[in-house]
Protein backbone atom coordinates (compact mmCIF):
# COMPACT_ATOMS: atom_id res chain seq x y z
CA UNK A 1 0.00 0.00 0.00
CA UNK A 2 1.59 3.25 -0.88
CA UNK A 3 1.47 6.18 1.53
CA UNK A 4 -1.43 8.85 1.09
CA UNK A 5 -0.33 11.80 -0.63
CA UNK A 6 -1.08 15.61 0.01
CA UNK A 7 0.21 18.20 -2.19
CA UNK A 8 0.86 21.46 -0.07
CA UNK A 9 1.13 23.87 -2.89
CA UNK A 10 2.76 27.69 -1.92
CA UNK A 11 2.04 29.51 -5.33
CA UNK A 12 0.94 32.73 -4.53
CA UNK A 13 1.91 32.55 -0.62
CA UNK A 14 4.45 35.67 0.32
CA UNK A 15 4.27 35.37 4.21
CA UNK A 16 4.25 33.33 7.15
CA UNK A 17 0.03 33.68 7.89
CA UNK A 18 -0.33 32.80 4.02
CA UNK A 19 2.17 29.68 4.63
CA UNK A 20 -0.05 28.47 7.76
CA UNK A 21 -3.33 28.98 5.96
CA UNK A 22 -2.22 26.89 2.83
CA UNK A 23 -1.21 24.19 5.56
CA UNK A 24 -4.18 24.16 7.46
CA UNK A 25 -6.38 23.33 4.03
CA UNK A 26 -3.76 21.22 2.25
CA UNK A 27 -3.50 19.14 5.26
CA UNK A 28 -7.41 19.46 6.86
CA UNK A 29 -5.97 20.25 10.16
CA UNK A 30 -8.47 21.61 12.51
CA UNK A 31 -10.04 24.92 13.31
CA UNK A 32 -8.21 25.53 16.68
CA UNK A 33 -4.55 25.20 14.65
CA UNK A 34 -3.03 27.65 15.97
CA UNK A 35 -1.26 28.37 12.60
CA UNK A 36 2.79 28.90 14.26
CA UNK A 37 5.49 26.91 13.93
CA UNK A 38 5.41 25.04 16.89
CA UNK A 39 1.87 24.54 16.02
CA UNK A 40 2.65 23.15 12.59
CA UNK A 41 5.16 20.63 14.25
CA UNK A 42 2.57 19.34 16.35
CA UNK A 43 0.04 18.91 13.72
CA UNK A 44 2.49 17.49 11.18
CA UNK A 45 3.70 14.88 13.87
CA UNK A 46 0.36 14.23 15.54
CA UNK A 47 -0.96 11.19 12.83
CA UNK A 48 -4.50 11.68 14.76
CA UNK A 49 -5.03 14.87 12.54
CA UNK A 50 -3.84 13.09 9.62
CA UNK A 51 -6.09 11.84 6.74
CA UNK A 52 -7.74 8.80 8.16
CA UNK A 53 -5.96 6.39 5.71
CA UNK A 54 -2.72 7.74 5.63
CA UNK A 55 -2.67 6.76 9.76
CA UNK A 56 -1.73 2.99 7.93
CA UNK A 57 -0.32 3.69 4.82
CA UNK A 58 1.77 6.99 6.28
CA UNK A 59 1.98 10.76 4.65
CA UNK A 60 3.79 12.26 2.05
CA UNK A 61 3.73 16.07 1.54
CA UNK A 62 5.00 17.40 -1.60
CA UNK A 63 5.44 20.91 -1.24
CA UNK A 64 5.20 22.88 -4.80
CA UNK A 65 5.86 26.39 -5.62
CA UNK A 66 7.56 27.02 -2.84
CA UNK A 67 10.18 29.24 -4.77
CA UNK A 68 8.26 32.25 -4.57
CA UNK A 69 7.53 32.37 -0.76
CA UNK A 70 11.52 31.05 -0.37
CA UNK A 71 12.56 34.43 -2.28
CA UNK A 72 9.87 36.46 -0.47
CA UNK A 73 10.92 35.41 3.20
CA UNK A 74 14.27 33.57 2.98
CA UNK A 75 14.27 33.12 6.78
CA UNK A 76 10.82 31.78 7.45
CA UNK A 77 11.42 29.47 4.80
CA UNK A 78 14.71 28.24 6.25
CA UNK A 79 12.51 28.04 9.75
CA UNK A 80 9.45 25.99 7.46
CA UNK A 81 11.99 23.41 5.84
CA UNK A 82 13.66 23.46 9.89
CA UNK A 83 10.21 22.65 10.98
CA UNK A 84 9.63 20.65 7.93
CA UNK A 85 12.56 18.51 8.71
CA UNK A 86 12.36 17.81 11.89
CA UNK A 87 8.83 16.31 12.28
CA UNK A 88 9.52 14.02 9.46
CA UNK A 89 12.76 13.17 11.01
CA UNK A 90 11.04 12.07 14.35
CA UNK A 91 7.63 11.17 12.64
CA UNK A 92 8.53 7.83 10.48
CA UNK A 93 5.45 7.47 8.87
CA UNK A 94 5.88 10.75 7.22
CA UNK A 95 7.73 12.28 4.19
CA UNK A 96 7.85 15.93 3.42
CA UNK A 97 9.38 16.48 -0.40
CA UNK A 98 10.06 19.54 -2.40
CA UNK A 99 8.95 19.77 -5.68
CA UNK A 100 11.94 21.32 -8.08
CA UNK A 101 9.76 21.28 -11.28
CA UNK A 102 6.81 23.84 -12.10
CA UNK A 103 3.39 23.29 -11.12
CA UNK A 104 2.19 20.04 -12.24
Amino acid sequence: MTERVVSLDLAGITDKAGLMDRCARALDLPDWFGRNWDALADSLGDHTLWPEDAVERGLLVVVRNWQGYAQARPDEWRTAQEVFGQVADHTPALSVHLALGGSS
